[in-house]
């Protein structure tokens, strides 16, 4: 068997595990807040995540072509796939590692951070420019932006109900936040799946098996496959963290801050087909709308040590 199929064949199952664990390490993004206000159960919000994973990955290939073309370029032959393998190993054992300790942290931002460095590691150049803009700037920015459309959408809200009795509304936001989680839930799957496929698709480039850049469907059947059933199984730690140890989250809150981050994964895939980290969204979205309530009502110890995992992800 060529050298360039064996190592081929390692970077796709090691792709597969990333996307696996993906799905397990990010599936709290979309389940924390619907389950931490009893909007959904436990065991009905895994699998409306799990399928809205899938769905989302037959959306669109734009983030892919990022991954695959953006970053870096690495050497033609057998030397290729090995950088892909070792950035993935890097990625995966983070993913474990802080899922281990029930920090939410990004995959996504693993998985570039380990292109990075095995590329430095190696002949492989670095497309600086491409990371600055299409990596750097979203991973400074969407935290930014979570927090501050948590904010004023929270705000909106409370301005919208305010002659409104609490109880009553409750039950209609419920409904609300389950049609925002599917929705987060969609745009997890039209994010992450495509960071997988990206890395499949530079991978095939490398070995000479395809020309083009363009993501063939096996690949996406196999990452939206391989995403969801992580997904499944769960990411019990990480929600506790997200859904109660931040904020203490009512349903208003959790629609205001689900809505946020469905509403810039869908912009940033479908119009700059850039990545971002549904992490990072949902965790400024939380604290922005619980500040709403009052600045003390945010935990701001828990959210420093995200905040510190997130640097070291990198």
């Amino acid at each position: 068997m060529p050298l360039e199929t064996v190592t081929l064949s390692a970077v796709l199952f090691a792709a597969l595990a990333f996307a696996f664990t993906n799905g397990f390490h990010d599936a709290p993004n979309s389940l924390a807040t619907a389950v931490s206000t009893r909007t959904l159960g436990p065991r009905a919000a895994v699998i409306m995540a799990a399928c809205m994973n899938v769905i989302g990955a037959f959306l669109g290939e734009g983030v892919a072509r990022t991954i695959s073309r953006d970053i870096i370029t690495p050497p033609e032959g057998p030397a290729g796939p090995v950088v892909l393998l070792a950035a993935l190993i890097g990625a995966i054992s983070w993913n474990v590692a802080t899922w281990y300790k029930g920090m939410p942290s990004s995959s996504s931002h693993a998985l570039v951070g380990g292109m990075i460095g095995a590329a430095l590691a190696s002949a492989t150049s670095v497309r600086w420019n491409g990371v600055a803009a299409n990596f750097a700037l979203p991973m400074v920015l969407s935290p930014m932006i979570g927090l501050l459309l948590g904010f004023f959408a929270m705000v909106a809200i409370m301005w919208l109900f305010r002659r409104t009795n609490v109880r009553r509304t409750t039950p209609g936001f419920k409904i609300a936040q389950s049609a925002s989680a599917a929705a987060m839930a969609l745009g997890h799957g039209l994010q992450d799946a495509q960071k997988t496929m990206g890395v499949v698709v530079l991978a095939l480039v490398a070995t000479g098996y395809q020309q083009s850049y363009d993501v063939p469907l096996w690949t996406v059947c196999a990452a939206a496959g391989a995403m969801a059933l992580g997904t499944l199984t769960g990411g019990w730690r990480i929600m506790r963290t997200l859904g109660r140890r931040v904020i203490k989250l009512d349903a208003p809150r959790g629609f205001a801050a689900e809505s946020t981050v469905a509403a810039v994964s869908y912009a940033t895939s479908f119009i700059w087909h850039v990545p971002i980290s549904n992490t990072h969204m949902i965790t400024s979205a939380i604290v922005g709308v619980g500040a709403t309530r009052r600045l003390s009502a945010v935990r701001w110890g828990v959210a420093g040590s995200i905040v510190a995992v997130w640097l070291a992800t990198v």
